[in-house]
């Protein structure tokens, strides 16, 4: 998600879960080749298994981006074909490909000949006035044939007229039973689904009816642990206990005390940290004291330290003004 998966926010999903598959932003293939921003191709270690999503739509760009993500150490190259945003429209990326198959076929053809590490593409449903229930199928057939085995769908059109990247998120309805459909057409396609997807168990009714995997997005973010901690025993059956929220916090401790030595700042992880507590007691005072004071000159993970402390003040005098 563009602004908000950045390498610290994916450093701290990969606290709470071992075995999810992360995502970059996304990385135009421009900046990439033409600009030379190899730096946005940056990521910790820990990270892994992570994917770079790319945006684009020249072939060789793309294969060309996609092969220095490969020797980056990214384990995925994925191609948007989702985003509906104004800055990606103009410059042929995101949703607005949903016009152009034969455009989208090229490219992962020449990803898939640049890399040996897979290469997926995240799209919606459809754009503006297409009927999904026939550009869809097209759609994926084509990229199918092209040597694309994984897909994302966002069960959703994206109006690229009209409407914010915001409402596309939201007004839009959902049709579920479409992408259901295309698993069943496509059988041998790699079919995840993305879209309105806002706890485990709504993953796991869509794992159970079919589909090979399910991507959550925002809800990930704003409630990290609720969907994140859970999912390596819940989703990928591994026999471990989810880490414990205050736990997760003091992990982050050495990857902040090491961002800060380097020259970063306290605030640019733990804006994506704000959610760790999101339904808890004393959520409100751990996001209050970080909101007021991250931004702070010398800033660092003391303050992790005394958020938690004065949450625990907050949450246990709730407690004790509860009548017994």
């Amino acid at each position: 998600m563009m602004d908000w998966t950045d390498r610290h926010c994916r450093v701290f999903h990969r606290v709470l879960s071992k075995e999810t598959l992360l995502y970059t932003e996304m990385v135009t293939a421009p900046a990439l080749v033409r600009g030379g921003a190899l730096h946005l191709l940056d990521h910790d270690p820990r990270e892994h298994p992570v994917a770079l999503q790319l945006g684009g739509s020249d072939a060789a760009e793309l294969a060309e981006a996609a092969r220095l993500g490969e020797e980056a150490g990214y384990d995925e190259i994925n191609l948007n074909c989702g985003c509906p945003s104004d800055r990606v429209q103009s410059g042929t990326f995101g949703a607005v490909l949903m016009t152009a198959p034969d455009t989208v076929a090229r490219a992962v053809r020449a990803m898939r000949d640049a890399v040996s590490v897979p290469v997926t593409v995240k799209c919606r449903i459809g754009v503006d006035d297409q009927d999904p229930e026939t550009v869809l199928p097209d759609f994926l057939a084509r990229i199918r044939y092209a040597g694309c085995e994984r897909v994302i769908v966002h069960a959703r059109k994206a109006w690229l007229q009209g409407l914010s990247p915001k409402e596309n998120r939201d007004i839009p309805p959902l049709d579920y039973d479409l992408v259901a459909r295309m698993k069943t057409a496509f059988s041998d396609l790699h079919l995840s689904i993305n879209g309105g997807i806002e706890t485990l168990e709504a993953a796991e009714r869509f794992l159970a009816a079919g589909l090979d995997g399910v991507m959550i997005g925002r809800a990930a973010y704003h409630r990290p642990w609720d969907i994140l901690a859970e999912a390596d025993r819940r989703i990928f059956g591994q026999d471990v206990e989810p880490i414990a929220p205050e736990d997760a916090a003091r992990a982050m401790l050495p990857y902040i005390e090491a961002h800060i030595a380097a020259g970063g700042k306290l605030h640019q992880v733990m804006r994506h940290m704000l959610g760790l507590f999101a339904g808890r007691p004393g959520a409100r005072t751990w996001r209050r004291v970080l909101s007021e004071n991250a931004t702070r000159p010398g800033a660092d993970g003391a303050l992790v330290l005394r958020a938690l402390e004065e949450m625990h003040l907050a949450r246990d005098a709730a407690w004790a003004c509860v009548p017994a």
